[in-house]
């Protein structure tokens, strides 16, 4: 077989197993790529995060690092898009990102670009030497969809497809298989700065520029510390992720809905959660209720923050109790954030409740969140 014909081959059987959208680009470095990478680290956009590192960067620029005989890089797209059913409800929710509404996406794509390689080789009938990457790897997933034509960046440094919006898992094999290169998404945002505007605090800096630790999916996730006090109110009752740049985003309104049933809420997963009974959880509780949910990786003490956090944003005294609980939680994190919840309620329970947790609190960190708390609710 020739190189137009192994190429069809991979694409169909990409199409045939579920993939949405899948293009194919060369071995090339991302030279560009790699360099506005290392700009936004050195403009310290990358805070909070000490594993994006400028070797992490350049590895994941240069495919022949990663697989020293690639000559070809599959890019695959898979839409994760379903609609927000009605939830009507009188207690307190929390918002999920629309991309955790189901099984960790990890796990589902990873599992399925392993069948597709070995189905390609039986296919070829040749073995297919591949490195695969579910955004977990230093390989620039952008870069390889934009040069491969499955999108363009968004300016809020998304990947856009025409089809499918924003609302896609990316996923790439590099392999040895010579392939013939798609020709890179030329399309732009034009003139539009929707997500800029829309950003509750202030994240996209400027087009394509993102501040990490500003972004709420970075404050409800990959933070494994406070949120600080001067965001929290801006965070709003999300309390995983944020989908609001998206939302926003006139390229999503007529995206194309997933076909995956482990993207869909349901049985094993939550599109939006009660937060008062959260607040209860043990970590072993925890682990097993959100063992398969992206969820999982912000961790009991993340997540329950996070809880706190939206809890006081939402400001119904329903919530009080719980929060007073969490006061004696075994973890400070927790405790500072419940102590700021509380504080944003206010009321005379609200005072009592913080003034008996700081005669027997002993973290100096929770006792000025405590004290700090007391202010704002007197």
């Amino acid at each position: 077989m020739n190189t137009k014909e192994i190429t069809y081959i991979v694409k169909n059987y990409a199409l045939e197993m579920g993939f949405d959208l899948v293009g194919i680009t060369s071995d090339s470095n991302f030279q560009e790529e790699k360099q506005i990478a290392l700009n936004r680290l050195q403009n310290g956009l990358m805070g909070g995060m000490p594993w994006y590192n400028e070797n992490r960067i350049i590895r994941g620029s240069d495919p022949h690092k990663l697989l020293p005989n690639a000559h070809s890089i599959i890019s695959v797209a898979i839409s994760y898009f379903t609609e927000q059913p009605l939830n009507p409800s009188h207690t307190p929710k929390g918002k999920i990102s629309r991309y955790a509404w189901g099984y960790d996406y990890h796990k589902v794509v990873e599992n399925r670009l392993q069948s597709f390689i070995q189905g390609l080789s039986e296919k070829l009938g040749i073995e297919v030497d591949s490195k695969i990457y579910v955004d977990t790897g230093p390989l620039q997933d952008r870069a390889v969809a934009q040069r491969s034509g499955i999108g363009w960046y968004g300016k809020n440094t998304n990947i856009l497809t025409s089809s499918h919006g924003s609302w896609v898992f990316l996923a790439e094999v590099i392999t040895n298989l010579q392939l013939e290169p798609d020709v890179p998404s030329k399309k732009t945002c034009g003139a539009c700065t929707i997500c800029l505007d829309k950003c509750p605090t202030g994240a996209i800096i400027a087009p394509y520029v993102l501040d990490n630790e500003r972004c709420i999916s970075y404050l409800t996730i990959e933070n494994r510390g406070s949120i600080p006090r001067s965001l929290r109110g801006l965070v709003g009752d999300w309390i995983f992720g944020c989908d609001i740049c998206q939302d926003v985003c006139p390229v999503n309104r007529k995206a194309q809905a997933t076909t995956e049933p482990a993207f869909r809420p349901g049985e094993h997963g939550y599109n939006s959660i009660e937060l008062i009974p959260l607040l209860s959880l043990s970590l072993q509780e925890f682990n097993e209720r959100f063992r398969n949910s992206p969820i999982y990786r912000a961790k009991r003490s993340g997540f329950l923050r996070n809880v706190c956090v939206a809890l006081g944003n939402i400001g119904d005294p329903k919530a009080l109790p719980a929060l007073f609980n969490s006061l004696r939680d075994e973890d400070s994190l927790i405790r500072g954030h419940a102590a700021w919840a509380i504080g944003q309620i206010g009321g005379e329970a609200a005072l009592n409740a913080l003034s008996e947790s700081a005669n027997r609190e002993t973290d100096q960190t929770v006792l000025q969140e405590i004290s700090l708390a007391i202010g704002e609710s007197s």
